[in-house]
């Protein structure tokens, strides 16, 4: 057999050079210690600390407010209606500060703490110059920025936990706990109030799933996390001022704020579902939007830091 006839050896290429080093897809547990990672640097850091703290000590001045407001016995507010109107029940019952609190946040605080994480959750890498690094690893850019988004989804979830568990706190500290009245003036056991509670909270964090997209959009077009924050929290009291002019009536409902304060249709009996669906709807809707947005940005990106 000659030369030109030898078989290549094993382990080689047709042209006797060895294969070319195939990479690694990382598997599904790589990626779960890739989102616990970026859950703990996200928590641990002092600036979600202080967020966390400042949404805490805004229900417990609201607790200690009313029952100073109420120490002679008269009401705290009006009854009744929805929103900031809870706060006239809470001297009945506690668990009311529980919706008055979400009600008193929901507007600025909790998206205002949203919005701050996601808008450095890119940009705030590319800064420090980390985002290169983590780009390094097989992550994948697509795979990365899904991680930041959903750890940013997790904070929204752990913000709003954080307002609804303190304020249950402060709540039984200093007012009675038991049966409590619905908006439509019937009465549900502690129990079941103590459920839709939860069940509120969940909405409220899902309500800020529009927030979370819009600010990793912004946070993919600045190496700057300051500016990226900044852009954010801008944008949203923006937002907010156009949802509260009458002369925009036909653009408002299509602004992520506008079915915010829906969740206190929870309240009633039977339950209105139609703002609700409406919210989640929406806010569904500015996730796939911007969030398509950020990946197309963010996966053409030159990344140089």
């Amino acid at each position: 057999m000659s030369r030109a006839e030898t078989p290549p050896a094993a382990g080689t290429s047709p042209s006797g050079r060895p294969p070319a080093p195939t990479a690694r897809r990382p598997g599904p547990l790589w990626t779960l210690g890739l989102l616990r990672n970026e859950l703990v640097t996200t928590v641990r850091r002092w600036r979600t600390l202080a967020l966390l703290g400042v949404l805490a000590a805004v229900l417990v001045l609201v607790g200690v407010a009313v029952r100073i407001e109420t120490r002679d016995g008269s009401p705290a507010g009006p009854g009744g209606g929805e929103g900031p109107a809870f706060i006239g029940q809470i001297t009945n019952n506690g668990l009311f500060l529980v919706f008055t609190a979400l009600a008193a946040t929901l507007p600025f605080f909790l998206p205002m703490a949203v919005g701050v994480v996601a808008g450095d959750a890119v940009a705030g890498e590319a800064g420090a110059g980390t985002l290169r690094y983590l780009l390094v690893a097989p992550a994948g850019r697509t795979r990365l920025l899904l991680t930041k988004y959903a750890t940013v989804l997790a904070f929204c979830l752990l913000a709003t936990l954080v307002v609804t568990v303190s304020a249950l706190a402060v709540g039984a500290l200093l007012f009675p706990l038991g049966d409590l009245t619905t908006i439509s003036g019937t009465r549900i056991g502690f129990a079941d109030g103590l459920l839709r509670a939860l069940l509120i909270a969940l909405v409220v964090a899902a309500s800020l799933v529009g927030v979370a997209a819009l600010g990793l959009f912004v946070s993919t077009l600045t190496n700057s996390g300051i500016a990226a924050m900044a852009a954010t929290v801008g944008l949203l009291i923006t937002v907010q001022i156009l949802d509260q002019i009458p002369q925009l009536h036909a653009l408002r409902p299509y602004l992520f704020p506008h079915y915010w304060l829906s969740f206190a249709d929870l309240m009633r009996d039977p339950v209105y579902w139609d703002d609700l669906v409406k919210n989640l709807g929406l806010q569904a809707l500015y996730a796939a939007v911007f969030g398509s947005a950020a990946w197309a940005r963010f996966t053409t990106k030159d990344v140089s830091a």
